[in-house]
């Protein structure tokens, strides 16, 4: 087991970013389960916006499969259209990346193709990549599972929501504790 130290292990919300990946409108549809997985997604990007996380998103071949839902759209400080399934091979997309946001947490679809080879990308760019397991979802269950499974196989970081928020919180004093925690109940 490799030593870590509680604040390489945790979250902190200066060092992150909220990446959505691909949650487009007419991708959506289907998407097994896509309406809870939308509404946990909005939960956890209305978290990070309250305790300043920027919140990316990407979409795929915008002009096929549409913008991004909207319910998620409202709370993205930046979209990035892409033709690539993985966002890092897109022209200036790591090199428009706000400085020091090393910490990236994957939501998306589907998570075996764009969230999947999205995050290997950014492991190999020296980020450090973090699946959101119950903020991700593909077309078939099996497909989601193999994806979280594939995603330990390289050594890369698994989290929920509630994890996410909680980390980034730190302590029950911080300002935004009230307010966030009203998206958690």
């Amino acid at each position: 087991m490799k030593a870590v130290t509680v604040d390489s292990a945790l979250l902190a919300a200066h060092r992150s970013l909220l990446l959505i990946v691909d949650m487009q409108d007419r991708l959506l549809p289907a998407i097994d389960d896509a309406q809870a997985l939308v509404r946990r997604v909005a939960r956890l990007a209305q978290a990070a916006r309250l305790l300043s996380v920027p919140v990316w998103a990407t979409e795929h071949c915008p002009d096929k499969i549409g913008p991004t839902e909207p319910s998620l759209a409202v709370h993205v400080d930046r979209v990035r259209a892409k033709t690539h399934f993985n966002a890092c091979r897109e022209p200036d997309f790591l090199a428009q990346w706000p400085r020091g946001r090393t910490r990236v947490l994957l939501t998306g679809t589907e998570a075996h193709i764009c969230v999947l080879q999205t995050g290997l990308g950014l492991a190999q760019a020296g980020y450090r990549p973090v699946l959101v397991t119950d903020g991700v979802g593909s077309r078939r269950p099996e497909d989601q599972s193999i994806a979280c499974q594939r995603w330990r196989h390289y050594g890369l970081e698994t989290i929920t929501i509630e994890m996410a928020i909680y980390e980034w919180q730190e302590t029950p004093a911080h300002p935004a504790f009230r307010d966030v925690l009203k998206l958690v109940k």
